[in-house]
């Protein structure tokens, strides 16, 4: 976890500002971004995931940290580390498009896999 990660989910103002995204139909993060979301009280109740080097810090904030790329829970979505940016891009791509779209979008930039589960 980064410094300014574990700073910014003790920052009031900060949480306060990210809690206006409550009404928003859907919430993502990807890495440690969800330790802000888990500090906004997103993830009260919910699985998530975030990088490894931050499972046990996670725990505090969700109701199951998940060992996984992606973790869907309806309104809000976490991924693991920088790199499951990617796969969270094509999951939000079939989730809103559909398979094909995602498909032609993942051969375009020649990703050879997008595991989630």
């Amino acid at each position: 976890i980064t410094a300014l990660v574990y700073q910014l989910t003790r920052d009031r103002e900060f949480i306060d500002w990210l809690k206006t995204a409550a009404s928003c139909p859907l919430i993502a993060s990807v890495c440690t971004g969800s330790l802000l979301l888990g500090a906004a009280g997103f993830l009260k109740d919910k699985a998530a995931t975030t990088h490894p080097n931050a499972f046990e810090e996670l725990k505090e904030f969700c109701g199951n940290v998940v060992d996984r790329r992606v973790v869907d829970e309806g309104t809000v979505i976490t991924a693991r580390g920088v790199t499951a940016s990617i796969d969270l891009g094509l999951y939000l791509c079939e989730r809103f498009v559909g398979h094909e779209i995602k498909e032609k979008i993942r051969q375009q930039m020649d990703y050879q896999t997008s595991v989630v589960e």
